[in-house]
């Protein structure tokens, strides 16, 4: 087992990530991090099969469609879709898997986590990457050992 705080590392190390779930609705937990990641210098991309355009750039209508071999994939949708969505990484040969949650009941499922393991995927099931790194904020890092204390974010992986 490895601590969050190292994963998360490893995972923001990368710099070709999409983000599942970025929404016409700029007010989107996705969105926020879609920009917090383009704000850094990160080649982002932008997933939702429902949207042409999203944050002034092109929405892919699923992971094969982005154009460039990914390093990892945010997930910001409900648990089912993320289910989904994590086939869709395995099959695009998406090595790294964020399955975000926040305050609210997040994107991880048990057979999502599952799926990745069994796919040779490295998974990490819950938190945020604005809660580390270069796109971390006081909030977020206070937001974060409010869920680890309270067991929604786990202190391994």
């Amino acid at each position: 087992m490895t601590s969050l705080r190292a994963a998360a590392e490893e995972f923001l190390a990368q710099r070709r990530i999409a983000v599942a779930g970025v929404s016409r609705d700029e007010k989107q937990p996705a969105n926020l991090i879609y920009r917090r990641l383009r704000a850094a210098g990160y080649e982002v991309y932008a997933i939702n099969p429902n949207a042409e355009t999203a944050e002034g750039d092109v929405c892919f209508g699923a992971v094969q469609d982005v154009p460039v071999e990914l390093d990892g994939i945010v997930i910001v949708t409900t648990p089912e879709v993320a289910e989904h969505v994590v086939t869709e990484a395995h099959q695009a040969g998406v090595p790294r898997v964020w399955l975000h949650r926040g305050l609210g009941t997040g994107s991880s499922s048990a057979n999502a986590v599952a799926f990745c393991k069994e796919h040779g995927m490295t998974v990490i099931p819950g938190g945020c990457p604005n809660m580390f790194g270069a796109t971390a904020d006081t909030g977020h890092r206070c937001m974060r050992v409010v869920l680890q204390l309270s067991g929604k974010v786990p202190r391994k992986i």
